[in-house]
């Protein structure tokens, strides 16, 4: 009989969700809204009821579903606690004790980023791979890290916060998480504009990018097609990113490291701009380690939910 598991993404706006047997083939998805009243009480409630109708309308029993994962946008640690999600409005939660008592499945919970990560690895970019480091490039910059097939929490549940490593310890400019030089200043989609406007700002050059919004889009659009001073602005960018890659594979040396992300959505010439750095960084045992694009786009995190299902 087919065995299957349910991968949930919980995001600020809709909650994803995805049917799968237990060989990774998508069944179905489809999402429900996040509803953050009296402090996201609702969230699970929902998404347990959406998982339940889903489950009688396929006409699958319970004893065939043989777990359901959750990613959550928050650090969770190896017992599935989670201090916090902001944006969810949640205090501490044991996401995964509370998703098995509400679905009466075997339920278990990881960082949303952690989760994108085991997906890709799945079924993505890294698929093969057992240990990994993924790098996703969006308005900030996530990552994950799996080592053997398994994800590294760390602690504190904050291992992957790749985004977080210091890269311009002289940076005057302060990040978001109150440090000053980190990764997400020059390598998010809004660090790349940062650059850009510095760029723009000292050097005399004519360029497409002084027309327009700079976007991270725009940016690599007038690199592909020559521009000068675009290619200063990603070829710093890509130091930045290369830099902090080779100082990761000297701690976890992964097998593989994948890029998603917005900033991603640049292609192959976003990769090689990126492995030039890379190799001139890295310890010489690394340096021939595959960079690789994502492939799951938005699908990522209920892949690597659903994966994390089959652990639970």
């Amino acid at each position: 009989m087919k065995k299957y598991c349910i991968g949930i993404d919980v995001g600020g706006t809709t909650v994803k969700c995805g049917l799968f047997t237990e060989k990774g083939e998508l069944i179905e998805n489809w999402e429900v809204v996040t509803c953050t009243d009296d402090n996201g009480s609702h969230i699970l409630p929902d998404v347990a009821a959406s998982v339940e109708e889903k489950l009688r309308e396929r006409n699958i029993a319970k004893e065939d579903v043989l777990g359901a994962g959750v990613g959550v946008p928050g650090p969770v640690d190896e017992a599935g606690e989670l201090p916090c999600a902001v944006n969810l409005h949640w205090g501490r939660k044991n996401i995964g004790k509370e998703m098995t008592e509400l679905l009466g499945i075997p339920s278990k919970a990881g960082n949303d980023a952690n989760v994108a990560a085991l997906g890709e690895m799945w079924k993505g970019g890294g698929e093969g791979a057992r240990s990994l480091v993924m790098i996703t490039l969006g308005t900030g910059v996530g990552g994950g890290i799996i080592i053997n097939g398994k994800i590294v929490t760390g602690a504190h549940g904050a291992a992957g916060e790749i985004g977080h490593a210091n890269v311009e310890p002289y940076e005057e400019a302060v990040c978001n998480c109150g440090n000053h030089g980190c990764l997400e200043q020059m390598a998010s989609a809004t660090g790349i504009v940062r650059l850009a406007r510095i760029e723009l700002e000292k050097s005399p050059d004519a360029s497409v990018l002084r027309d327009g919004e700079l976007s991270a889009k725009s940016i690599f659009d007038a690199f592909k097609a020559g521009d000068s001073l675009a290619a200063k602005i990603v070829d710093r960018f890509a130091e930045y990113l290369g830099h902090a890659m080779a100082f990761m594979s000297a701690v976890v040396d992964p097998e593989v490291f994948v890029i998603g992300g917005g900033v991603s959505k640049a292609g192959e010439v976003l990769v090689e701009s990126v492995k030039k750095y890379y190799q001139r960084d890295a310890f010489t045992a690394c340096k021939d380690t595959p960079i690789v694009l994502a492939k799951l786009g938005n699908d990522a995190g209920i892949y690597g939910a659903a994966k994390l299902a089959l652990e639970a």
